[in-house]
């Protein structure tokens, strides 16, 4: 038990542990739960404090943001009211250009319309005027086809074929200064082979070369004679003269067979019967002349280039030959002179062998004097008198008679 005085009273008395323990406890409970009201009512301050120090924080950061994103927007704003001044400019711009591109457009098309006018109104002309030309040239071809009747009514035979030559003749020369200027046109003369033809054409290039060589007969009849012939009746004799006046082409101008549909639709290629062989009437002899002499005009540059070639094919022929003669020559020469290099090759070979036998000679002399020379050097008195008591009692006098000299 222990003494415990009152502080209020001044009373002592006695507690035991347990007594002691709850009035510990009782002061002990109380003290916490003063502190712990104070600290809460601290805490509770501090709090409030805190809390209310953090939402002024808050917002004055809230309010800094408000402002700074305020800025931001104004400034966007501006950036976007400045971007939207600059893209109306612009689009006014493309808009204005459109339209000037368009008005520029329309002045095109108005001009292309325009031009297209003018270019079918030339073109409707030139119809006109080539229609009209052919139907002129039709009309001539007509008038001359009637003139042509009209002269076989009004003339005999032997004139038909003279008239007949004379119109192709002065139809030639009327054309020769323009379209013919190198060739040659005049009358078959020579009848050496038994036979003729009545005109030969030969045409030239500008060398002098011959592009085209033609044979020509023309027959003609009248209708009132008996005896009717027909064009390929004339086609074997025309095509053995052409062949004994070596021309290239033969060519039947014909008046026979008037009602033929074949012969009056132009020019009638024959190879079929003759080689190079046509037979037209009058009014085509112009054109056959112009179809001929052009194609040899058109195969005059082929020809040249085969000419070219043949000569290129001649100057390889002849390098080749040259090269083979060469390669033949170097071949007779290269295996002269091989033979001729082995030959010398085995000769310097003996002359080697020669000299090594030589040098191995001199080689096993030089080493026999050697030995004999050191067999010189290593000779002296006492090795010859070893052995031999007489040389050695003689050069032992010798030296004793030097000696008292």
């Amino acid at each position: 038990m222990q003494e415990i005085k009152c502080p209020k009273c001044g009373e002592v008395f006695q507690a035991d542990e347990s007594y002691y323990a709850e009035i510990i406890k009782q002061v002990r409970d109380k003290e916490f739960t003063n502190e712990l009201k104070s600290r809460e009512a601290l805490f509770q301050a501090e709090k409030e404090n805190a809390l209310a120090a953090a939402k002024f924080e808050s917002e004055k950061e809230l309010n800094e943001k408000l402002t700074k994103k305020d800025s931001e927007i104004s400034e966007l704003k501006n950036k976007l009211d400045s971007f939207n001044k600059d893209k109306e400019l612009e689009i006014s711009k493309l808009i204005s250009k459109m339209n000037v591109e368009l008005i520029q457009k329309d002045a095109d098309l108005s001009k292309l319309k325009s031009d297209n006018e003018i270019v079918l109104k030339e073109y409707q002309l030139q119809q006109q005027t080539l229609k009209e030309k052919y139907e002129s040239q039709l009309r001539f071809k007509d008038e001359e086809i009637e003139r042509y009747k009209d002269f076989k009514v009004r003339l005999s035979t032997k004139m038909l074929g003279e008239t007949l030559e004379q119109h192709c003749e002065v139809a030639f020369e009327q054309l020769r200064a323009t379209g013919f200027k190198n060739a040659y046109f005049g009358k078959d003369n020579d009848a050496k082979t038994g036979s003729k033809g009545d005109y030969i054409y030969r045409d030239y290039d500008l060398d002098g070369k011959e592009l085209i060589s033609i044979m020509f007969e023309m027959k003609n009849e009248a209708d009132t004679t008996s005896t009717k012939k027909k064009n390929t009746d004339f086609l074997k004799e025309l095509d053995k003269d052409r062949k004994e006046k070596k021309c290239e082409y033969a060519i039947l101008v014909s008046m026979l067979e008037p009602d033929s549909e074949l012969y009056n639709n132009g020019i009638i290629d024959m190879s079929h019967y003759y080689e190079k062989m046509y037979v037209v009437r009058p009014q085509f002899f112009i054109p056959i002349i112009t179809i001929l002499r052009n194609a040899a005009l058109d195969s005059l540059q082929y020809r040249h280039e085969l000419e070219l070639v043949h000569a290129q094919n001649i100057d390889v022929s002849n390098f080749e030959a040259a090269l083979f003669d060469f390669k033949d020559q170097f071949s007779r020469n290269y295996e002269l002179a091989s033979r001729k290099f082995k030959t010398a090759i085995a000769e310097i070979d003996k002359t080697i062998d020669h000299l090594q036998k030589t040098k191995e000679a001199l080689l096993s002399s030089e080493n026999n004097l050697r030995l004999a020379n050191n067999k010189a050097e290593d000779l002296s008195i006492k090795k010859l008198t070893k052995n031999n008591p007489t040389m050695q009692a003689k050069f032992d006098a010798l030296k004793i008679a030097q000696r008292q000299k």
